[in-house]
């Protein structure tokens, strides 16, 4: 009797363990984080979770940014779309034009009755995901912004002071040939090479790269970034590829694995390589701000927003989404955003964070780190806010064509620059007329 009653003991506890397995409310979250990055976002899952019962965000690696969106549209349209999907700052325009398929984030909070104030986000991050109408329509989660990364050991080894970075594009080249001369043979390169020296250099330089506020201004806005300044910047690195001082490493974020292995000893990039450059580098590195042209009235005026934002996606339960604001409220804590902006090097997400980073001494301890930040919070003008296109993806694809063909020698960089911008307005014109009315 005693064995029978330890059994049906045995078949209840199991059953109740089971059903409060199931009461648990799962939260798919696709992400496009490899590396040290993706270790980061499995971090904040586990940590969310361990922070309470309700709820259980799955983050799940879904490739690239360039991969991970037309993934999770597909899964819209079949259904199983998951909660919450990390798109990068191109995709934006895109999103916003999918009607029907995402839920403002402004919404879910409120639904969720969670204090949702935009005020409390760095401004420049929060007015880039924000709709005509004020509403904001996406979590502002991994903003990172463009700049110069350096080998303080390289400089050293070849005369140059490792505590005085090059500010300017002259400063650069000179740089660069000192490193040459010192046995680099990699001595500058670049990641994003569209977002860098285009989409960043531009709004640093406070010049347009696109019409009608950049996009900000209505879907009929076209490309402009073949001005004499733009020809002018991009022929002054062809000729430094001609003389082995810029090194073309590839599209996207190639280049970044040749900075943090020492190939490299400068690169462009996302203020985000901070993480891996960490965690990889076997020498002394630093960030310093992107540089510009100093004859240029008003520069540098601000860099761009990159990076990503977390976008809900539509046709989910109430409780479902309860889960979703509730970890987004978790990712705006002051001391989760600051310990994500220290650890990742992707912008902090509130002002707090920000604040409390720089009480904490971090910006002392780890010089360069606080460029990023500098670098966004500048009062900003119609022509530096950001960048909001439609097709903005294809665009950076022929952009990246474009440049391959003068970085080889194949064109001129005023051909280049006017290809680039002819086939890039046609993208334009391709998605106002699909999303008219």
């Amino acid at each position: 009797m005693k064995a029978k009653s330890l059994a049906l003991s045995s078949v209840v506890l199991a059953l109740f363990a089971h059903t409060s397995a199931q009461a648990q409310v799962e939260i798919q979250w696709w992400h496009a984080m490899p590396g040290a990055n993706g270790e980061w976002v499995n971090d904040l899952a586990r940590d969310f979770n361990a922070s309470q019962k309700d709820y259980k965000v799955v983050p799940t690696f879904k490739g690239s940014y360039e991969e991970s969106m037309p993934a999770a549209i597909a899964a819209f349209r079949a259904g199983n779309a998951p909660h919450i999907l990390q798109v990068f700052e191109v995709g934006t325009a895109t999103m916003m034009a999918a009607k029907g398929a995402i839920v403002p984030v402004g919404k879910v909070m409120a639904d969720a009755g969670l204090k949702f104030d935009p005020a409390v986000y760095v401004p420049a991050v929060a007015g880039y995901y924000t709709a005509p109408n004020g509403q904001m329509l996406s979590f502002p989660f991994n903003s990172s912004t463009t700049v110069l990364h350096y080998n303080k050991d390289a400089f050293k080894a070849a005369g140059l002071d490792p505590e005085a970075p090059p500010r300017t594009w002259p400063e650069v080249t000179l740089a660069a040939a000192k490193l040459k001369a010192s046995g680099h043979k990699c001595p500058f390169t670049t990641s994003w090479q569209g977002w860098t020296q285009l989409e960043s250099f531009s709004t640093w330089h406070n010049v347009e790269f696109a019409t009608k506020r950049n996009g900000f201004g209505g879907l009929d806005s076209r490309l402009a970034f073949n001005t004499p300044l733009h020809v002018r910047h991009i022929e002054n690195l062809a000729n430094m590829a001609k003389q082995g001082l810029f090194v073309y490493k590839g599209r996207g974020n190639t280049a970044d694995a040749t900075f943090y292995s020492g190939e490299c000893a400068m690169s462009t990039g996302s203020s985000s390589m901070y993480g891996n450059i960490k965690r990889n580098a076997k020498f002394a590195a630093a960030m310093s701000t992107l540089p510009y042209y100093p004859d240029v009235p008003g520069a540098p005026q601000n860099t761009v927003i990159g990076g990503a934002s977390l976008w809900v996606m539509a046709g989910k339960k109430p409780q479902e989404y309860k889960g979703v604001a509730l970890f987004f409220d978790y990712l705006s804590r002051p001391e989760v955003a600051a310990a994500s902006h220290q650890r990742s090097g992707y912008l902090p997400v509130t002002l707090a964070s920000f604040q409390l980073t720089e009480k904490s001494g971090f910006y002392k301890q780890n010089p360069g780190t606080d460029v990023p930040v500098t670098q966004m919070i500048r009062k900003t003008t119609d022509k530096s806010r950001g960048i909001r296109l439609g097709n903005f993806n294809q665009i950076r694809a022929i952009v990246d064509e474009e440049m391959e063909q003068v970085w080889s020698g194949k064109k001129s960089a005023q051909e280049g620059l006017d290809a680039a911008v002819k086939r890039g307005n046609e993208q334009l014109e391709r998605f106002e007329k699909a999303n008219k009315g």
